[in-house]
């Protein structure tokens, strides 16, 4: 009791200097929007910059910092955003794949927030299964969410969920705004993580923006038509065997996943005349495709600026790091792709940009940065030390000046363990240098150990061929550049956990990292076997349609 006593006044003192110097740190707004793809962000150019879709990230971009080379490590929503939370690579972190769990022990950005004093909430999409408990307050949408009408699970609430109308962007802007007004503690600098489902497929858009770019053509990638040299017998098979069942298409190039068949997940496909020739059904499925996407990012766009206006209203804006990413890329009809899980740039390259007056540069930066290094970055801005536990680096510096300080990295990771899921992209590895990008298709699931697509490697030069367009794999003249990538590739793998012994796949990477006539021989074999299995699988379901009518 006497040493109760005793302490008592020395855990007051001390619970009192960190909260005065908690005071003292700026708020942190960190803001995720479900596969917003730099592409379709004015701040990054391109194509689609002067339809101005993003005014309000963009006005963030002139006051702030864009970085120009941020990648996710793995091109799919639950294992991106477990790295934002955890700072670690999936093989660490466990999270490999879709509908993994990550528990609150484990949601170590929230944990370190809260123990240095900030208050944390969260509202939007998590999926990652547990509940945030970590945080101090959320309001998550289950699962994927609705886009109409969404459930969100509160802590606070009975049953421990509850129901609002409208369209989810709106509802996510709405519980945002209620917790700033309602819930938070004025004592303290707080961590939000705001999340918006949209524009997540199947972009459903709220009615105001039906007329949204209606009467506009938008241009197309000039690869979408022509996918020139891109790809590899991974993607392609042997002889083209393998062009119409891998990667899911903008029109009907692939039979199993487009956007243009009656009955797809693409609501606008059953209104097409399926008559139409494959170029114009192409034009077609591609202007509904991106019509649709970007009407939900003018939502996001549209409450963002809600949210900013708010903090400018209660004199917050100018101590709030404001950071503003997707959870990945995003096709928008690149080589006549969609979706993402390619470790290509158009997938695995995330927007990021980051404003705040009081430490953060106006500028641009070409340093590479992974989405492992999110939370040490926020953590530092914490006043908190990356911890141990965490394979992620603070580029906190890189924002306040512009530079990479010596010894920073100088490569982005890559690790798609979907294999052959959903959309049909191969399992895969890569690394990413400023000038050079290096694949490897190894053709199985984390948990086999043969190949049941063909195995494959690509090399892309990103001086010469920014869009990825020629594969440069079997050009001699880049043995020496391939080389010294396989060995960097192995040297970034063996830091990140990555050729554990118990990922059964590891035995396939290995067995295929040198590729000689040999490797290339058995993979022929492996793609016209591929090829032959679609085709019987594609008949029979020809045959029970027939037998239907």
């Amino acid at each position: 009791m006497m040493m109760n006593r005793l302490w008592a006044p020395c855990l007051a003192f001390l619970y009192s200097a960190l909260s005065a110097l908690a005071a003292d740190r700026p708020n942190i707004l960190f803001v995720m929007s479900d596969d917003h793809t730099s592409q379709a962000i004015g701040a990054y150019g391109g194509r689609l910059a002067s339809l101005n879709p993003t005014p309000t990230i963009d006005a963030l971009a002139t006051e702030g910092m864009v970085m120009e080379n941020a990648f996710c490590q793995n091109a799919i929503c639950t294992p991106s955003r477990s790295s934002i939370m955890t700072g670690q690579g999936n093989a660490v972190n466990g999270c490999i794949v879709l509908g993994l769990d990550l528990p609150p022990d484990r949601q170590y950005l929230a944990i370190e927030m809260k123990k240095a004093g900030y208050q944390t909430a969260v509202v939007g999409k998590w999926h990652l299964k547990s509940r945030p408990e970590a945080f101090d307050y959320y309001k998550t949408l289950i699962k994927q969410g609705d886009y109409f009408d969404p459930t969100f699970e509160v802590p606070d609430s009975e049953g421990g969920k509850v129901q609002m109308s409208g369209h989810s962007t709106d509802c996510i802007t709405e519980s945002a705004l209620d917790w700033f007004e309602k819930k938070r503690d004025k004592t303290k600098p707080f961590f939000f993580a705001l999340q918006y489902k949209a524009p997540h497929s199947k972009f459903l858009y709220a009615p105001r923006y039906e007329n949204y770019l209606a009467d506009v053509t938008i241009p197309e990638p000039e690869n979408m038509r022509d996918r020139k040299n891109h790809g590899s017998i991974a993607t392609r098979g042997n002889n083209g065997e393998l062009i119409k069942v891998i990667g899911g298409s903008v029109g009907r190039r692939n039979k199993f996943f487009n956007n243009v068949k009656p009955n797809s997940r693409y609501e606008w496909a059953n209104g097409f005349d399926q008559t139409q020739s494959d170029a114009d059904i192409l034009s077609d499925g591609y202007q509904a495709y991106l019509k649709s996407y970007l009407r939900c990012v003018k939502g996001v766009d549209d409450n963002l600026k809600r949210v900013i206006e708010y903090l400018k209203a209660e004199g917050l804006y100018e101590n709030t790091v404001i950071m503003y990413t997707g959870d990945q890329g995003f096709y928008l009809g690149e080589h006549d792709y969609v979706d993402k899980r390619w470790p290509y740039e158009e997938s695995m390259r995330m927007p990021f940009i980051v404003r705040y007056p009081g430490g953060v540069k106006v500028g641009r930066s070409d340093a590479i940065v992974e989405n492992i290094d999110y939370a040490p970055t926020m953590l530092d801005f914490a006043g908190v030390e990356t911890p141990d536990y965490m394979q992620g680096k603070s580029f906190k510096s890189i924002l306040e000046t512009g530079n990479e300080p010596e010894g920073w990295k100088q490569s982005a990771y890559y690790h798609f363990w979907m294999h052959m899921s959903d959309l049909r992209i191969p399992g895969n590895i890569g690394i990413r240098t400023k000038r050079y990008k290096l694949i490897q298709f190894y053709g199985c699931r984390s948990d086999q150990s043969q190949p049941d697509s063909p195995p494959a490697w690509e090399l892309y030069d990103l001086k010469l061929d920014p869009a990825e367009d020629n594969n440069v794999y079997d050009n001699p003249e880049y043995a020496s550049v391939i080389a010294d990538l396989k060995t960097q590739l192995k040297a970034r793998r063996a830091e990140l956990g990555e050729d554990d012994p118990k990922f059964a796949c590891n035995q396939v990477i290995n067995e295929f990292w040198e590729y000689g006539p040999e490797e290339r021989a058995r993979a022929i074999e492996i793609a016209d076997g591929y090829a032959l299995k679609k085709k019987v699988k594609f008949e029979k379901s020809q045959g029970k349609k027939r037998k239907k009518k």
